[in-house]
């Protein structure tokens, strides 16, 4: 009797195990896109207008007192923009942050590529 008990309870410990096969996720291809801090240095330092030249119209133009993001983005990533005046200049670009349309981390120089490429389509 105490094997068959010992072994009714090793049945239902077994019933709560989790199992370890998990569904796999397929990701879509990687596009290749050009790296390196190159495109970086167009960028900081750039005017709103440099901006819209580079990248086309911004997808989001915000403003909060003297700052402004400015947000580009195609099938590859988006791109933030943190413009800030230094004095009584116009407002450059000072901060950028990048990441994958999937919210994925990605280069920073590496999105500002794969915007500037899908512009000259």
């Amino acid at each position: 009797m105490k094997i068959f008990g010992a072994m009714l309870v090793g049945l239902a410990l077994a019933g709560c195990a989790e199992s370890t096969a998990r569904p796999t996720t397929v990701r879509p291809p990687l596009i290749p896109i050009p790296t390196g801090t190159a495109g970086l240095g167009q960028v900081i330092g750039a005017s709103s207008a440099a901006l819209t030249a580079m990248f086309g119209a911004p997808t989001a133009d915000v403003r909060e007192g003297n700052a402004r993001k400015l947000q580009f983005g195609n099938a590859t990533c988006v791109l933030d923009a943190y413009l800030y005046p230094k004095g009584k200049a116009e407002p450059v670009v000072t901060y950028l942050d990048a990441r994958q349309t999937d919210g994925s981390p990605i280069d920073r120089a590496s999105c500002v590529g794969a915007l500037q490429a899908g512009r000259r389509k």
